[in-house]
């Protein structure tokens, strides 16, 4: 029952955190900022709406949004999203995983191609650009914590004690995070609130998604971000090896909406990077990565 609680506490909360990034954006422009419910308010609105498809577009671009929710869902389930274990747990999943979440943006991409603009095709070429560069630091970081933990699965490496520490968890961490915000297209690898034509990445991939579709790709983007937060969270703070508050949820929800905090400080603080920079970073975030595996 405390995985299903964790995964409902999840597909709940998920549109919170891009609500606490924006107020927190707005609390440093000094503004009062959107209520932290916001995108809570414009899923009702959307959901409520009808969707127009043009005539340019076939079955893959509507098939898009459901199937990237879907891998995102069933990434979820083989994810600790909370201070327990997972619905779904075998050896291998962290593998699955990080595959699940490759898919959800692989049926994005398609989509955005499928309405045959060159406007979305430049979009699509950047975000699978970029997410090839951050890729390889995702991938080392979760070899890092198979190797410490001698295990392929999530709930045996985050369940126990603590498997990285030290000097190769600061850098693993800090690969994590610079993952983080490439995979959720933040700032500095992307703006979410541009609408700069050639500086737009994600958000111009979705130009054409209209009423519930883009209702599910709005939903599925805040649950993205809850899923990579989710593993730096349960990397960085003291869950497993001991019971009662090591265990606990309220635990796990503190850490992920001050790593929502820490995204909008770093929003308010920092400019977006030229795109010719963005690779300079990512690839720093691959050799953070492989330092932590080498000295681990």
């Amino acid at each position: 029952m405390t995985a299903i609680a964790d995964f409902a506490a999840a597909l709940l909360l998920a549109p919170l955190l891009p609500g606490v990034i924006n107020r927190v954006k707005a609390f440093f422009a000094g503004r009062r900022g959107q209520s932290v419910f916001q995108l809570y308010y414009d899923l009702r609105k959307l959901l409520a709406k009808g969707a127009v498809y043009s005539s340019a577009s076939g079955f893959v671009f509507r098939l898009g949004p459901v199937a990237s929710l879907a891998a995102l869902l069933a990434a979820l389930a083989v994810m600790p999203a909370g201070g327990h274990g997972s619905l779904a747990s075998f050896d291998g999943d962290i593998i699955l995983f990080a595959y699940l979440l490759a898919l959800s943006r692989f049926v994005t991409v398609l989509a955005a191609l499928d309405t045959g603009s060159s406007f979305e095709g430049m979009g699509a070429s950047r975000e699978v650009f970029f997410s090839a560069l951050a890729e390889p630091a995702f991938f080392l970081s979760l070899a890092v914590l198979a190797k410490k933990a001698g295990a392929f699965s999530f709930n045996l490496i985050f369940l126990s004690a603590n498997p990285v520490t030290g000097t190769p968890l600061l850098l693993v961490l800090a690969a994590l995070f610079i993952v983080f915000l490439a995979e959720n297209c933040r700032i500095p690898f992307d703006d979410p609130n541009t609408h700069l034509e050639l500086t737009m990445i994600h958000e111009v991939m979705v130009l054409d998604h209209s009423g519930p579709d883009f209702a599910l790709i709005s939903y599925g983007a805040a649950l993205k971000m809850w899923l990579l937060g989710a593993v730096v969270v349960r990397l960085a703070l003291p869950f497993g090896g001991g019971t009662g508050g090591a265990q606990s949820p309220a635990l796990f929800l503190a850490g992920i909406f001050a790593l929502a905090i820490a995204t909008g400080i770093v929003e308010s603080c920092m400019a977006r990077l030229r795109l010719l920079k963005v690779p300079a970073l990512l690839l720093s975030a691959s050799m953070l990565a492989f330092a932590a595996f080498m000295v681990s």
